[in-house]
């Protein structure tokens, strides 16, 4: 009999979780990873800031805590058949290294749109790699179908004791770790398999630690699960923080975590990126979106209750970032940290006019400044410009509305960041019908490609913006010409499409810019 089918969710509680902590057999596989100081940001706080270092693990990531468990503990007639998880990122890798450890049997499902880094590194650690699908969702399904044709047994990445208990091993170390019994542990979630195992132990061992979770804004579910007072599953999740993208997190893991963790935070992509820009700065480390996310929310917490000498740590979850991001990273830290406020301005399109806009934003630094000529009275121009002190965001906004200008405030329009940056100038009155939709696609080669091709070649395309983040899923900008009387057989195209589509016809930097 396993373990999963010993413990039924609601019946295990913080001591349980502590029993299978100091009975995990983490250690054949995982090490214990070090506490740094972050002294820049230590000062910037007023705060004592620690980072849990989990990116220290042999697969850079806390996931080879709960799989190695997992696995150690597993029957020996189950170990002979072998094991199975879906999984394109730290898990699958965390499976991998614990099955070479444990000379056990490894097939990992993975979507067709992993990057071939992570692929490679599964199979380097003598995994069976099948890739199937575009999605998670689609890689899930399929390893339930091999586990019943081939007898393995599965490893779920967070939802089973023995793996959130392997987790919980972290905490163990931090209570001999960081001194005294009143600071504040920072968790990144996802499924919840990391924050049920933590949580359960400190509160069980040290009461007075307080244990805060933080999740995308774009990725709560556990956060609305535990407002709720039930799992709630997500209809879609945000694609940046993608080691934490869960639609519906786990039993054991809701049950736990609405009992022991304190409070939660929610934060957004380019709070992530300052995150990720502090860890470096201080360590010279670079983090995976999800590994800095508990930074990110530290810092948004002890800002938002104004906290000031106080020790403040969060866990540091991994470090497994394709290269390729950073350039995305690079791009929105500055709006992250505050550093950077983005304009839209409408000035006379007449000569002078640039000089006269300058000279109102004086000694100030211009970051971005994107401007193209139309035949009109009045020419719109996206300036970017650096800030160096709280609150003058607000006081440049003022400055503009006393001179005159007709300005938009777009620092906090994703639509703006991602897309209409790139295409200022681009305005096309004569598009008729134009419905403007934002899409995410699985990014691998000829998706591009089959995008278009599913798009039905009765409705001209006219506004197309797409550009590489570096991520396993891309983001397109499209304006389609769609009559009114055929917008039902638009909507069925777009159902039929497959890509999750937001109609942004009405945002506010698209009708400035783009129309």
């Amino acid at each position: 009999m396993t373990v999963m089918q010993e413990w039924k969710p609601g019946a295990l509680d913080a001591m349980d979780v502590v029993r299978l902590a100091l009975t995990s057999k983490v250690y054949g596989a995982a090490v214990e990873t070090p506490v740094t100081d972050l002294p820049r940001l230590s000062a910037r706080l007023g705060n004592t800031v620690l980072l849990k270092r989990e990116d220290q693990q042999p697969v850079f990531s806390f996931k080879l805590r709960g799989a190695f468990n997992r696995m150690a503990q597993l029957p020996q007639a189950e170990r002979a058949r072998g094991v199975i998880c879906a999984s394109a990122g730290n898990h699958a890798q965390g499976v991998a290294f614990s099955g070479q450890q444990l000379g056990i049997r490894t097939v990992i499902v993975m979507p067709a749109t992993t990057p071939e880094i992570k692929v490679q590194a599964c199979r380097a650690r003598g995994a069976e790699v099948v890739l199937h699908g575009d999605s998670f969702s689609d890689a899930e399904a399929r390893a339930f179908e091999l586990q019943r044709e081939l007898g393995l047994t599965f490893v779920h990445p967070f939802d089973d004791p023995l793996v959130l208990a392997g987790q919980g091993t972290l905490a163990l170390e931090l209570l001999r770790q960081v001194e005294g019994n009143g600071f504040t542990v920072f968790v990144p979630v996802g499924g919840g398999g990391l924050i049920a195992g933590v949580s359960a132990v400190l509160k069980a061992l040290m009461p007075g630690v307080r244990v805060v979770g933080v999740e995308p804004d774009d990725s709560d579910a556990m956060t609305q699960s535990v407002r709720l007072g039930k799992r709630r599953r997500l209809d879609t999740v945000g694609i940046f923080v993608d080691g934490v993208a869960v639609k519906q997190v786990g039993e054991f893991t809701f049950d736990l975590a609405r009992r022991y963790v304190d409070d939660w935070v929610t934060v957004n992509t380019d709070e992530v990126c300052a995150a990720i820009k502090d860890i470096f700065d201080d360590t010279r480390a670079v983090m995976e979106p999800a590994g800095a996310l508990a930074l990110a929310g530290m810092k948004k917490y002890a800002q938002e209750r104004e906290l000031h000498g106080e020790t403040l740590v969060a866990v540091a979850s991994g470090a497994n970032v394709n290269f390729d991001r950073l350039r995305h990273v690079s791009e929105r830290t500055e709006i992250g940290e505050k550093r950077e406020a983005i304009f839209a301005v409408t000035i006379p399109e007449r000569p002078g006019a640039f000089l006269k806009f300058i000279e109102l934003i004086g000694n100030r630094a211009i970051t971005e400044f994107n401007y193209r000529y139309a035949p009109r009275d009045d020419a719109r121009i996206f300036v970017g410009v650096h800030l160096t002190h709280p609150g003058e965001r607000h006081e440049i906004m003022r400055e503009l509305q006393v001179a005159g200008y007709a300005a938009l405030d777009l620092t906090d329009d994703e639509l703006a960041k991602v897309h209409i940056r790139y295409m200022v100038g681009g305005r096309a009155p004569e598009a008729q019908d134009e419905r403007v939709y934002s899409f995410t696609f699985p990014e691998r080669p000829g998706a591009l490609r089959q995008f278009l091709t599913q798009l039905q070649a009765d409705w001209n395309i006219s506004l197309f913006h797409y550009r590489n983040h570096g991520s396993d899923y891309g983001r397109i900008l499209a304006g389609i010409q769609v009559p009114e009387c055929e917008l039902g057989q638009f909507a069925a195209s777009l159902q039929a499409l497959g890509y999750p589509a937001v109609n942004m016809s009405d945002n506010a930097g698209y009708r400035l810019f783009l129309t």
